[in-house]
């Protein structure tokens, strides 16, 4: 991912979607992504978590990528289906 431009290797941005969740506690909102276990946040506001939220999930990806993906030879992509 190129950060200043925000374009990844083919030279366009990538999106996906995610679900949060947010919690009001007291005088804080407490707030985490389901389908990205390590993203969570706290803020003031609503808007705040999911300010915040966006950039765990940028945070978490990236590092996912370095860790797991850069670098290695052999890589086992596929999608799974689950019924739950």
């Amino acid at each position: 991912m190129d950060r200043e431009r925000g374009l990844n290797k083919g030279g366009f941005e990538m999106r996906s979607s995610y679900t949060i969740v947010v919690v009001k506690s007291e005088d804080w909102y407490a707030g985490y992504v389901k389908e990205l276990p390590g993203a969570h946040s706290q803020g003031k506001t609503v808007k705040e978590v999911k300010e915040n939220l966006k950039e765990a999930i940028k945070m978490v990806l990236e590092s996912n990528y370095r860790h797991f993906i850069s670098g290695r030879r052999k890589i086992l992509e596929e999608r799974v289906t689950v019924n739950v």
